[in-house]
Parts: C-alpha cells; sequence; structure tokens
C-alpha cells in the first residue's frame, strides 16, 4: 500500500524542521516523494545531515529568502513565533499556513491508525509499537518523538496498513487525529501554559476519545487516577471498546508479575484467561507498563498475543530513554529524558532497581519556567531518590523567563526531602564537577528535556581523562 502525497502538500517548507516531531513528518513526505525544504536553527546537526540523505534541503537559521515561492504550503508547530521572517513570507506570498499535527494527520488517512497519547510514555510505547510491528514483517508507518537509534529514525513509511503516532497532548493538537486505536497511558496536570486545571486535562483527552472511529478501542492505564477517570467518563460510548491494563484487579490485561533482571525485565501478563510471559529490554516497571499498553493495542488491530509479545522484546530502547552513552573510569553514564516529576520518579526507582548498591548521580536540567513554577517542589523531592544530584539552570525552550522562577525551587524543595544538592550555573564546568564526585561503580544519570543530553559525551571524556 502507498498512500499518496496529501494536497498541497507536495513542496512543504518546514520552519524548525529539525524538531523530534517536524523532523519525521518532513522524512516521511520525502519518502512519499514530496519536495521538501525547511529550516532549523542547526542547519549542521545530525537530524538535519539525515533529512538531507533523503533529499530534504535544510538552510540553517531562519530568514524570509529561505522559503521558494513555489512553496504549496509552510508547516509549523506551536513552538513558531508570529515574528519569524519566514512565516511573514508566507503571509506576503499567500502559501497556506499548516500546523504540524494537520500534517500528521492527513498522512494517516486511508490506514488504521494507533495513536499514542499520555502525559508520560508516549515515545517509548510508539516506539515499542514501531519496533514490534516492524519485527513481525507489518512494515508499518511511524512517527515518534524521539529517535529509534541513529539520527532521523524517529519516522518511517512503511508499506504496511499501520500508523503508529505519538499524538501529542500539550497544546490539544492531538484532537486532530482520527484514531482506530487510542492509547491514554496517564493523565496529570502538565503543559501549564495551555491547560489551567486538572479538569481542562480531562476535557481534553475526552475530546480525544471521541476522535476515535467508530469500532475503535481505547486503551487506557487501569490503575493511574488520571486514566482511569477519562475511562469512566467515556464509559458506554457507542462504537468504542475500551481496554484496561494494569497491576489491580479488574483490569482487562492484568499484570501479575514484573521480575526486573538488571536492565531489563520480565513481564508476565493475563490476557483472555491465558498466562503471557516476555522480556522488555528497558528496565523498571513504567516501562513495563508501557510495553503492556503496546501489546493491548496490537491484539486490538487483530495481531495474536504471543506473537507481540514476542515481538516486543526486540525493543532495546530510545534516544535519552535511559539510554546507555557509555562507561569510563568504572563510571556509567546514562540519558534521560525525565522533566515531569513523575518521570523522574519512575525513572529514578527503575535504575535504582537495577543498580544494586551502585551510587545514583543525576545531572538535573529543569525544563520549562511554568512547569518549574507549577512542579518545582515535586522536583526536588523526586531528586531525593539520587545519592547527589548537581541541578542546573532553567532550559527555557519557547518560554519568557517567569520573575521569581529559578532552579532554586528545586534546589530548595531537594535540601528539605534530605537530598544532597549542588546548583551548578555553568553547563560547560559540569563535567569537571560529576568527575570530582564519581567513583567507579557509581551511575551518572543526565536528565532532562533541554540540551543537557549534550553533556553525556562530555562527562565520559573527562572521566576518561
Amino acid at each position: 500500500m502507498k498512500p499518496g502525497l496529501p494536497t498541497a502538500m507536495e513542496r512543504p517548507h518546514f520552519i524548525g524542521i529539525g524538531g523530534a516531531g517536524m523532523s519525521g513528518i518532513a522524512k516521511i513526505l520525502a519518502q512519499r516523494g514530496g519536495k521538501v525544504a525547511g529550516s532549523d536553527a542547526r542547519g549542521d546537526s545530525e537530524t538535519a545531515e539525515a533529512l538531507r540523505a533523503h533529499g530534504v534541503t535544510v538552510h540553517g537559521g531562519h530568514a524570509a529568502d529561505h522559503l521558494a515561492a513555489d512553496s504549496t504550503c509552510v508547516v509549523v508547530s506551536s513552538a513558531i513565533r508570529a515574528d519569524n521572517p519566514e512565516l511573514a513570507r508566507a503571509a506576503e506570498l499567500g502559501i497556506p499556513v499548516v500546523h504540524r499535527s494537520d500534517a500528521l494527520a492527513a498522512l494517516m488517512d486511508g490506514l488504521r491508525p494507533i495513536a499514542v497519547a499520555g502525559t508520560h510514555g508516549k515515545t517509548t510505547t510508539t516506539s515499542m509499537l514501531a519496533v514490534s510491528l516492524s519485527a513481525l514483517g507489518l512494515n508499518p508507518s511511524y512517527a515518534i518523538g524521539g529517535d529509534l537509534d541513529a539520527p532521523g529514525s524517529n519516522a518511517h513509511h512503511g508499506e504496511g496498513d499501520i500508523f503508529v503516532a505519538e499524538a501529542d497532548e500539550s497544546d490539544r493538537t492531538f484532537h486532530k487525529y482520527t484514531p482506530q486505536v487510542a492509547i491514554i497511558l496517564n493523565a496529570e496536570l502538565d503543559h501549564h501554559a495551555n491547560y489551567a486545571s486538572i479538569e481542562e486535562i480531562y476535557e481534553s483527552f475526552e475530546t480525544f476519545v471521541g476522535k476515535v472511529v467508530p469500532g475503535g478501542t481505547l486503551v487506557v492505564a487501569h490503575g493511574q487516577e488520571g486514566a482511569a477517570e477519562i475511562a469512566r467518563r467515556v464509559a458506554g460510548r457507542d462504537g468504542l471498546t475500551v481496554v484496561t491494563y494494569g497491576e489491580e484487579e479488574g483490569a482487562d490485561i492484568r499484570i501479575t508479575k514484573i521480575t526486573p533482571r538488571g536492565l531489563t525485565s520480565e513481564v508476565t501478563v493475563v490476557l483472555d484467561g491465558r498466562m503471557l510471559t516476555f522480556t522488555v529490554s528497558v528496565p523498571g516497571r513504567h516501562y513495563a507498563h508501557n510495553a503492556v499498553a503496546a501489546l493491548a493495542a496490537g491484539v486490538a488491530l487483530g495481531i495474536p498475543a504471543h506473537n507481540l509479545a514476542s515481538a516486543l522484546g526486540k525493543y532495546t530502547g530510545v534516544k535519552r530513554r535511559l539510554q546507555l552513552k557509555g562507561e569510563a573510569a568504572g563510571v556509567q553514564v546514562i540519558d534521560s529524558y525525565a522533566h515531569h516529576p513523575t518521570e523522574m520518579n519512575a525513572d529514578l526507582e527503575a535504575i535504582r532497581g537495577a543498580a544494586g548498591d551502585s551510587r545514583i548521580l543525576v545531572v538535573f536540567q529543569p525544563h520549562l519556567f511554568s512547569r518549574t513554577q507549577e512542579l518545582g517542589k515535586e522536583m526536588g523531592q523526586a531528586l531525593a531518590l539520587a545519592d547527589a544530584s548537581v541541578v542546573l539552570d532553567i532550559y527555557p525552550a519557547r518560554e519568557d523567563p517567569i520573575p521569581g522562577v529559578t532552579s532554586d525551587i528545586i534546589i530548595a524543595a531537594a535540601r528539605a526531602a534530605g537530598a544532597d544538592v549542588t546548583a551548578e550555573h555553568d553547563k560547560a564546568a559540569v563535567a569537571d564537577v560529576i568527575a570530582g564526585m564519581a567513583k567507579p561503580g557509581d551511575l551518572v544519570l543526565t536528565m532532562g528535556a533541554g540540551d543537557v543530553t549534550d553533556l553525556g559525551p562530555a562527562i565520559l571524556a573527562r572521566l576518561s581523562s
């Protein structure tokens, strides 16, 4: 099956083409035969080079003359500011502007989509589905918010009829999708720039569920309070099958056992009265639950459970999700994308379970002023699970500073919880700081959604020297 190019996307121009979501859509359009171009602040990044290998034109920086006059549309994400010069040029030329979510929705048209939503775990669960369905020879298309391994591995145009997509609830754009199977991993108050209350979060997820095609399936976590609330609200809707999973009694797919085995886990579930045991090649309870959500979604599309369970063992992780960056001087350096307290707790508990008697040292970079303002105390409390932490300044991403909101909120809460915390305002000094702290056998986690990931190689090099 070869879906064609969506209408008016034969020659798209992407503003911010190097972003995780944008680059994936650009790659798929190029694989479908589109003449794709775009710009990014980092025109020399590995992602940009991976796109160029697919024939995509990538300009470094943003300038009006980067936009070709014959472009059929301009694709933007919610992070693109209104004063972007290429956006202004598009208005002058009368070129239509398409949001990233609309472009992704168009790519799914005519296929059987699985849309993965939830405050935490979307990238991992989407990746598990992409890898396992590919291992079964189903050749799905997929768009993931992170690379599987090599740069540019976050998306693929497949010949099969399944499309697996990470569905971003942060700006409500996941309302654009009409999946055959929707997954809700959890629902917590986050994305404070767009949601003022947990009730708004619930209402947004209800709208998402309302987009599931008639006869479709909602896969939802049974034991997670927010997800369970959404399941209660949509129960009984005509044409919707609800499948729950979790460790608690009453789950349709019940997890009966999770056995840690170093940096892997063995998971046992009961499905339709039959016991099934399989391996998850990443540590921790959180990732085991993600794997079971993926299993449930595949079964909802008619894939035999035992085949899918075996294929899930082929998943060995995704970049930035407890990714081992290397080892030097007896110290392992692991990268974690965790930036919300729930994610931080999950990753630190997973590593604690795998570390044995080893010390865990964390380099944490808070992400967004708004998130720090609302959840900084809980972030600090999560850091108490580490043996010692270094906390950097807030990574602003798309936000302007908020007066009085700094990393000191996190540091104060961490120290109040008994944590050993060091403040470091100079990111370039972190490698030396960690080298002075680390001992053979320690595990170092670089943690956060910003550019803290860049510190892993620097820490390894410093330890080696």
